[in-house]
Formats: structure tokens, sequence, C-alpha cells
């Protein structure tokens, strides 16, 4: 374990998308929690493109408290590229990221602050008794698998957004120009030390979880293009199993012709085809998987911004600002 390191300036980064029913709770309970941690902290909340009156809350909060620092995003990006918008205005030298569903509770924050001051360069968290659908329960238990042998890193919660990043960290993850990033994996690609503690888990207070089934499952499709070419690798090996498998079942088809004649190959024209149709659909697949890598590559080479930071927003007047 490296030796300890005191952490004296905190910052804390929260995404917003249409969060208007539970964002001042928020604040308030943040705010709180912070102040009683006796750190300087600065409490930085990012707008990504809300439809509701998120922002206008964000606005009040801004200008009542300094502490406050409001980002208004000129359209919704999502998550992970509203957190980087967050990392490129941080001053602390720890950085926290929550949720602003108030499902993972600000209160752990000092039991963050702690595992960090005991060395760790990033903090996880493990949810305890999860108060999610059976199936997100099921899809993060498939992206901690990935992640862990894509990193080599291994955590039990990479979907858990309330963790702590060391200023070093964050600061090497804003030199990564690639447009589809996860959080997460990538901050544990540049720590030394590791860690992660248990924390709670509620219910969603208001509204609904922004991630319909069809936003999953694009979402672990992302994840899992974005952090390794394992898919590749893997339809490689399954190309030459089938390989294989056609060359035996043509010594079969061979054999079976010699010993049968004309009348067996006859009746096995349905068996052929079948086989045909489960090789079309695994070329299919692997064009497609191919696909998706070519289409990463042209969106990163066009090298088009991430996020564009409408307006920064501060208790001295702000100052309007476009970011990368």
């Amino acid at each position: 374990m490296a030796p300890n390191k005191q952490v004296e300036f905190v910052s804390v980064v929260v995404p917003v998308y249409n969060e208007e029913g539970c964002l001042q709770e928020l604040i308030d309970r943040t705010g709180k929690v912070l102040k009683e941690s006796g750190k300087r902290f600065e409490f930085i909340l990012i707008d990504d493109g809300s439809r509701d009156s998120s922002p206008e809350i964000m606005r009040r909060a801004s200008m009542a408290h300094p502490e406050v620092i409001s980002c208004i995003l000129n359209r919704n990006y999502g998550q992970h590229s509203a957190i980087m918008a967050g990392f490129s205005l941080v001053r602390g030298d720890l950085v926290i990221t929550l949720d602003a569903d108030l499902q993972n509770p600000p209160e752990e924050i000092p039991n963050l602050i702690r595992a960090a001051e005991e060395g760790n360069d990033v903090v996880g968290t493990v949810r305890q008794k999860r108060k999610d659908s059976l199936f997100r329960r099921a899809a993060s238990k498939v992206v901690n698998r990935i992640a862990q042998k894509a990193t080599g890193v291994k955590m039990n919660d990479y979907g858990c957004m309330l963790r702590a990043y060391r200023r070093h960290v964050v600061d090497a993850m804003l030199q990564c120009n690639e447009r589809s990033t996860f959080i997460p994996v990538l901050g544990n690609s540049f720590a030394r030390n590791t860690c992660e503690i248990p924390v709670a888990h509620a219910e969603r207070a208001v509204g609904e979880s922004k991630y319909s089934l069809w936003k999953l499952i694009n979402l672990q499709f992302n994840l899992l293009t974005c952090m390794t070419t394992a898919p590749l690798r893997m339809l490689t090996y399954f190309g030459m199993l089938s390989a294989f498998c056609g060359f035996l079942l043509s010594l079969y088809i061979v054999a079976r012709r010699i010993i049968d004649g004309d009348s067996w190959t006859a009746g096995g024209v349905f068996t052929l085809f079948a086989v045909l149709f489960v090789f079309t659909g695994v070329q299919m697949v692997g064009i497609g998987m191919i696909g998706e890598y070519i289409g990463r590559i042209y969106t990163d080479v066009r090298n088009r911004p991430r996020y564009f930071i409408e307006e920064i927003i501060r208790s001295d007047g702000g100052d309007n600002a476009a970011g990368k």
C-alpha cells in the first residue's frame, strides 16, 4: 500500500439529465456532507442537455453558493462525456463522481475520501442490496467480467459511478482523445493502487431510469467494443472452429457418398443448407463487428469534440466557453 496521502481539496462531479425532481435535494445533501468533511471543496454540476427545469435549478444553486459550479452542455452527449466535461473544470486533488438520481447516497463521500487518503489512486464502490431490476444486475455482471479481462484490474462493480480518482489519474484521462469512453475502466488503466469499498444503494425517489432496455443493450455493446478488441479475437477463434467443423463435415459427406452412393447425397441437401446458413450467419456477425470498429476509427479520425460547453455558471457571473 502506498503511503498516506492527505486530501486537501475535493471536487465532486455530477452529470445531470432531466433530474428536476431530486436535483435540489442532491445539492442540499451533497453540500452538507462536503461542509462537514472539513475539506475545501467544489461541486460541479454538468447539465447533459436536460429538457426539464434542471438547468434553472443548477443556475440558482450556482448563484447562491460560490462552491457550486454549473456547466451547461449544448445537447445530450451521454453520461461519460458529461463527466469528462466536468473533469476539464476540476481543481481538487481528489475528484469524486456521483449520479444525480440519489441512488448512491452522497453521505458515502467521506468513506471515499478516507479510502483515498490510505494511498489509493482510484476508489471504486460495490453497491450493497441493489434496488435495480434483474436485467440491470445481470448486465452489470457481464460488463464487470469484460472490464476485468480488459484491464487486468479485478473490481466487482464497474457500473457504479460513485467513485474517487486522484488528480493525476483525471489529468491522464483528459489526455485521451477517443470519443467512446468508459471512465471506470479508463481510470483504472492509469492507477497504481486501487480498492473497492461497500456503499449503500437506494431506490430512485423520483422519476424513472433514463436507460430503457434498448439503451441498456446498446450501452453494453458500446462498452464492450470501446474497451477491448476481444470480440474480434473471439470471432477469429470461432471462424477457425467453424472451418474445422466444415472440413470434418466434408470428409463425412465424401465418405457417405462412397459408401451409400447418390441416394444419400440427395437426401442431405437440407442439412447442407442448414450448415451453410450457420456459416453465413457467422460471416455476417463478423462483418458487423468489424464495421463497428471501423466506425469508431472513422469517428476518432474526424476528431470532433466529444462535448461542447455552452455556458459555465459561477456566483461571480460565470463565463462562456467551448469545450472539447
